[in-house]
């Protein structure tokens, strides 16, 4: 398969492996393969990329956005601009933007949770502009965008923010027992934006959603394989994921080694058939590596929970409508009314239209009755699609006796690649690639 090479050194710095991925992911490209390098102070990464028809990239424009994108100091407004018409589209990362009001909140999944909250924001007078929500481990993780319906633009005013964060605490309460863990966080505007995927990702750590992960299923039937071993003579720990490949499978690691404070000297990810097999040299902050069995155990843990989050489970709907007031409430009302939990959901504005996507089961966790999606296209209205049906949820699929209560850290073979034949590797792709230099 034909691929466009990418080289990008850089001046090293935590997070600019994790920067690096999130441009490409966000513009929906397939890393292939992926070769890391680091002497702790200059970084070298190596990226076979594809579009998703697994094409080469031929656009100019395209290399030269993903170029400026990759070496933020060089990022001008007006090149920005240009290079979005020259492209002929509007790049979209996956951002919100924080001069809205944001509602963010974690606990137990529960049917109807959704819905209520949705009703109450429309019954205050907020707008939703933006929602995304992921579930997984009968935990729940969910971001609002909000804006003032009469005024629009964020909502200021303190007194109505405390009052909105109260009564959604009260909802979120309602839905949980006494001693259930739940997080209800209302921020008002600040400059900068949110990466939507990366702050899910922490939202699901800090509500522990890692705890039940054992080498899990990944949607496809195939056990997710974490293994992490100690190299006392170069001084790292080498971690080795292998699981069914996938779009986004690389920000989704990096992203949760980098969140949990670990730094990745050296690595090397590729994809064999429809298998991804992901190796990772990293470090603690200090320098030190992964000391003991239990530290050992949370970062299997953490990666596997990691992967399975992004998994969807149930029939994709994708919904396009005119955009009106308490639209999300209406939505989530009729899939509640109509038995359907919501597993999945993302949903935006742009100008008059209204768009996303949900995945949807019956409250039992299976499969949606097709005359279910009838009902639903008639009360909902719009362009309602039915796109297609995942595999069953993991905890449905397993056997009931499946011991859930260790991570697989130890059962794969040693790693396959001495960081000797790591550099050996670098050495020999990047010949062949078109350098994009970042001096920070």
């Amino acid at each position: 398969m034909p691929t466009a090479d990418l080289a990008v050194d850089s001046a090293n710095k935590h997070g600019i492996l994790l920067e690096m991925v999130q441009v490409l992911t966000d513009l929906d490209l397939v890393i292939s393969k992926s070769y890391i390098c680091s002497d702790g102070r200059w970084f070298m990464d190596v990226f076979h990329v594809t579009d998703q028809l697994g094409n080469k990239l031929t656009d100019e424009s395209l290399l030269l956005y993903i170029q400026q994108a990759l070496c933020a100091n060089r990022k001008q407004k007006g090149i920005w601009k240009e290079l979005q018409g020259r492209l002929g589209r509007e790049m979209n990362p996956r951002h919100f933007s924080t001069e809205h009001t944001a509602f963010e909140f974690t606990g137990t999944d529960r049917p109807g949770l959704m819905s209520e909250i949705s009703a109450v924001l429309a019954e205050l007078g907020c707008h939703v502009t933006a929602a995304v929500a992921w579930t997984h481990n009968s935990r729940v993780a969910c971001m609002i965008c909000l804006e003032d319906e009469l005024k629009g633009g964020p909502i200021r005013d303190p007194k109505i923010l405390a009052h909105l964060e109260e009564q959604l605490e009260n909802v979120v309460e309602a839905h949980h027992k006494s001693g259930e863990r739940r997080s209800v966080r209302l921020t008002g505007p600040v400059a900068g934006r949110t990466h939507t995927d990366r702050r899910l990702h922490q939202l699901m750590f800090g509500d522990k959603d890692y705890e039940k992960c054992c080498g899990g299923c990944d949607g496809s039937g195939d056990r997710i394989q974490v293994s992490i071993e100690n190299c006392k003579e170069k001084g790292y720990s080498v971690v080795n994921v292998k699981s069914r490949d996938r779009p986004k499978l690389l920000f989704d690691t990096v992203c949760t080694l980098t969140d949990m404070h670990y730094v990745v000297f050296h690595a090397a990810v590729s994809s064999r058939g429809s298998i991804a097999v992901q190796e990772y040299y990293i470090r603690q902050m200090d320098g030190g590596t992964l000391g003991s069995d239990s530290e050992r155990n949370r970062v299997a843990q953490c990666l596997i929970a990691a992967i399975e989050r992004r998994v969807t489970h149930g029939l994709r709907l994708d919904i396009r409508i005119k955009n009106r007031l308490g639209l999300l409430s209406d939505i989530t009302r009729v899939f509640r009314e109509n038995g359907l939990s919501i597993r999945m959901a993302e949903i935006g504005v742009q100008g008059e239209r209204a768009s996303g996507s949900f995945y949807v089961t019956d409250f039992s966790g299976r499969d949606v009755n097709p005359s279910t999606i009838e009902l639903i296209r008639k009360e909902i209205g719009g362009t309602i699609m039915a796109v297609n049906k995942s595999s069953a949820p993991p905890s449905l699929a397993a056997s009931p006796n499946r011991d859930r209560s260790m991570a697989t850290s130890r059962v794969e073979n040693r790693p396959r690649f001495s960081l000797g034949s790591l550099w050996s590797q670098i050495e020999r792709f990047s010949s062949n690639f078109g350098p994009v230099g970042c001096s920070k």
